[in-house]
C-alpha cells in the first residue's frame, strides 16, 4: 500500500479481498435481498410504473455494489479526496435544485430533486450527507492533531456546513437536516467534547431553537404529525398513514399476511417499507431486519474503536450515526414511536439515489475495515 504522503492513488490489488470484513458484508447484502423481495411484492400490486421502477432499483443496487467495491479497494488516504469531491459535487447540485425548473414539491412537499439525463430523479441532499461526514472527519483530525486552532477549526467547520444546510432547509427538507445535525453531534462527541457542554447545548436547543423552529419553520402538516404523535386520536386525518402502517404490521402475524387482502399504506414502497416487510414476511421478517441492522451498526462501532487513524474513526462514527438515524427513525415512525418524516430504510426502501449513496457510504466503511486488517 502506498504511504499517505506519497500522493499516489492505486487499488489494493487482488490480495485486498483477503481482508474483506464479512461481518459487515453479510448483513448489508441480506438486507438488500430482503428489500428487493419485498419491493417486488409491493410494486407488483397496482403500481403503474411496475416493472420499470423495480428494474431501476435493481440497476441502482448493482451500480451501488460496484461503487462500494471500487471505494473499498482504494488506498485509505484517498478517502479524503473522495470526501472533498463528493462535497463539491453535492453542493453544486444543491445550488441547481431551486433553479433547474423541475420540482416535486406538489408530491413530496419539498423541492429536493433534480432531473438528470440517464439517471432520472436525483436527490443531491443524500449525497451531501456523506460528503459532509467525510470532510468534517478530516477537519476534526486536524483539530485533534493541533494542526489548526479550535477557533479556526470550528470556523472552517461552520463554513463547510452552512451552505448545504441552508440550501437543504430552504427546500425545505427538515428530515435530512436532522440527519446532518445528528451525525455532526456524534462526531463531535467522539472528538472529545465534555458531557456538560452537550447538556448545555441540548438545554439551549430545547429552550431557544425548538420554539423558533415550531413557530417560523415547520409547515402545518408537520406540526400536525408531531401533535398527533403526542395526542393520539386528536387528528385522524394526520394519523391516517400511521394507522394504516400499524394495521399492516399487525396483519403480518408470524410469517406474513397470506389472506391476499393487504392494507393500503401510503408510500409503502419507501417511507413505510417496514410495514410492507411485516405484511409479507411477518414477525420473522421484521425481527430479521432489526437484528441485521443492529449487528451491522455494532460491527461498524467495533471497527471504529479499533482503527488507529483518527480521521477514519471520525468517518466511521459519522457514517454509523447516519445509518443508525435512518434505521431508528424509519422503524420508529412506522410503529408510532417517532414523528413521521421522509426517511427511507437503508438498503431496503425504493429509491435509486438512496441505494447508490448508501452503498457508497458502505464502501467507505469497508475500506476502513480492510485497512485496519492490513
Amino acid at each position: 500500500m502506498d504511504k499517505a504522503g506519497s500522493g499516489v492513488v492505486r487499488l489494493r490489488g487482488k490480495d485486498g479481498f483477503k481482508t474483506v470484513d464479512y461481518y459487515l458484508v453479510v448483513p448489508v447484502l441480506a438486507m438488500t435481498i430482503i428489500g428487493l423481495y419485498v419491493l417486488q411484492k409491493v410494486l407488483s400490486k397496482g403500481y403503474a410504473a411496475y416493472p420499470g421502477n423495480y428494474y431501476r432499483q435493481i440497476v441502482a443496487t448493482v451500480g451501488g455494489v460496484i461503487c462500494a467495491l471500487i471505494i473499498s479497494l482504494l488506498d485509505e488516504h484517498f478517502l479524503k479526496i473522495i470526501g472533498r469531491l463528493i462535497y463539491a459535487v453535492s453542493l453544486f447540485l444543491l445550488i441547481l435544485v431551486p433553479i433547474d425548473g423541475y420540482s416535486l414539491a406538489g408530491t413530496w412537499g419539498a423541492d429536493s430533486w433534480l432531473k438528470l439525463p440517464v439517471i432520472g430523479n436525483f436527490q443531491p441532499s443524500e449525497l451531501a450527507k456523506i460528503g459532509l461526514i467525510l470532510v468534517a472527519a478530516d477537519i476534526f483530525e486536524m483539530m485533534h492533531n493541533k494542526e489548526v486552532t479550535l477557533l479556526k477549526g470550528f470556523g472552517i467547520m461552520a463554513a463547510v456546513y452552512a451552505p448545504p444546510m441552508l440550501l437543504i432547509l430552504t427546500q425545505p427538507d427538515f428530515g435530512t437536516a436532522m440527519v446532518i445535525v445528528f451525525t455532526f453531534i456524534c462526531m463531535l462527541f467522539t472528538w472529545g467534547v465534555r458531557y456538560r457542554y452537550f447538556l448545555l447545548a441540548f438545554s439551549t436547543f430545547v429552550v431557544v431553537v425548538v420554539p423558533l423552529v415550531w413557530t417560523f419553520y415547520l409547515e402545518p402538516y408537520q406540526k400536525n404529525r408531531i401533535l398527533s404523535l403526542v395526542f393520539q386520536g386528536s387528528d385522524p386525518r394526520s394519523e391516517y398513514n400511521l394507522l394504516q402502517s400499524q394495521h399492516a404490521i399487525a396483519s403480518g402475524g408470524l410469517t406474513g399476511n397470506h389472506t391476499g387482502i393487504l392494507t393500503t399504506v401510503p408510500v409503502k414502497e419507501s417511507d413505510f417499507i417496514f410495514a410492507a416487510i411485516s405484511e409479507h414476511m411477518g414477525f420473522i421478517g421484521t425481527t430479521a431486519v432489526i437484528i441485521l441492522a443492529f449487528f451491522f451498526l455494532c460491527r461498524c462501532l467495533y471497527v471504529a474503536a479499533k482503527v488507529s487513524s483518527k480521521s477514519a474513526s471520525y468517518m466511521l462514527t459519522g457514517l454509523t450515526s447516519y445509518f443508525a438515524f435512518h434505521y431508528i427513525e424509519n422503524m420508529g415512525m412506522a410503529v408510532g414511536l417517532l414523528p413521521i418524516t421522509g426517511i427511507p430504510l437503508p438498503f431496503i426502501s425504493l429509491g435509486g439515489t438512496a441505494m447508490l449513496i448508501n452503498y457508497m457510504a458502505f464502501g467507505v466503511i469497508l475500506n476502513i475495515s480492510m485497512s485496519r486488517k492490513t
